[in-house]
């Protein structure tokens, strides 16, 4: 019986393989997702920081337009002057008085305030409400209350015998009652980061701590403040930074007097910037000022991490 061969016309054809569609890679997605933050960043952040890098080493006309190279000879003439050292001085201070002493505060108030008794809800909204105040509108407040005539806190003073004092005009008093000024501002701020702190402590530590008939103290000094500690880390390194950038308090209050006692190194920036036009000059103080936050932020992090106890 011959053979039967089937015709190659009725044959069942087999479709070709289909390739899978190419992938993007995995950082793609994430990227695109990134972008808008990347590109508000680099507007407001990084261009501004490679700009005032280039600045700092050309003389500019008062347009802010570089005209000659000179190098380094900004950044000795900032770090040999007097006026910039005084205020580098000024600006430390400053820190070193509002922001222990701010944290302090605000920790007491938050110890106070946590406690679930009758009413307290009103005075956690007053203690936290410096945090919806501008700077402009605070400042403004306590020129008023500073007024040698007519402000109220000399008033309060002569109800007890005690003599007018200057606030603003006396280079002894000038830079504690601006720092009293940001200590109040910024205590909205620390509250709300202390109470939100003393909220997360274990409310378990504390009945144990109490079965060993532990007190208050006792319980303040070996809980709340160990499990308070990264929230207490977190305030002092943004109140060191923040403190170093003062510039509306002062210039509402002072404009850096009197005699320079309130001269702070933003606002010696300012002065050299928007008022000599010496933007090469200012852009070198300003990059000295981020040398100096930056070392003294991995200061804190390298020496006050270590006390630190994170849960």
């Amino acid at each position: 019986m011959p053979e039967v061969t089937a015709n190659p016309a009725t044959r069942p054809r087999t479709s070709a393989p289909v390739r899978p569609a190419k992938r993007a890679p995995d950082w793609v997605e994430p990227l695109l997702y990134l972008t808008p933050s990347l590109l508000i960043l680099t507007v407001f952040v990084f261009y501004p920081l490679v700009r005032t890098l280039y600045l700092s080493t050309f003389l500019t006309n008062p347009l802010g337009v570089p005209k000659l190279f000179v190098g380094v000879e900004h950044f000795v003439n900032a770090l040999t002057s007097d006026q910039f050292l005084h205020s580098l001085w000024v600006s430390t201070q400053f820190v070193l008085y509002t922001v222990p002493v701010g944290i302090l505060l605000a920790l007491s108030l938050a110890l106070l305030s946590i406690k679930p008794l009758r009413g307290i809800k009103i005075f956690q909204l007053i203690f936290s409400s410096p945090l919806c105040i501008s700077v402009a509108t605070g400042a403004s407040i306590f020129l008023m209350m500073y007024n040698p005539l007519s402000g109220v806190l000399n008033y309060f003073l002569s109800l007890v015998g005690v003599p007018k004092v200057s606030w603003l005009t006396d280079p002894k008093v000038a830079l504690w009652a601006v720092g009293f000024v940001s200590i109040w501002m910024r205590l909205g701020f620390n509250y709300v980061l202390m109470l939100s702190g003393l909220q997360n402590v274990p409310q378990e530590l504390y009945e144990a701590a109490v079965v060993d008939g532990a007190n208050s103290w006792h319980k303040t000094r070996h809980i709340t403040l160990p499990m308070l500690s990264p929230t207490i880390f977190f305030a002092a390194v943004v109140g060191v930074i923040h403190a170093f950038q003062i510039f509306g308090e002062i210039h509402i209050m002072t404009g850096g007097g009197p005699s320079d006692a309130t001269n702070v190194v933003v606002f010696q920036v300012y002065q050299m910037a928007f008022q000599n036009w010496e933007f090469g000059a200012a852009s070198a103080q300003a990059l000295i000022l981020f040398a100096v936050i930056l070392v003294l932020t991995y200061f804190q992090f390298k020496v006050g991490e270590r006390q630190v106890h994170y849960q």
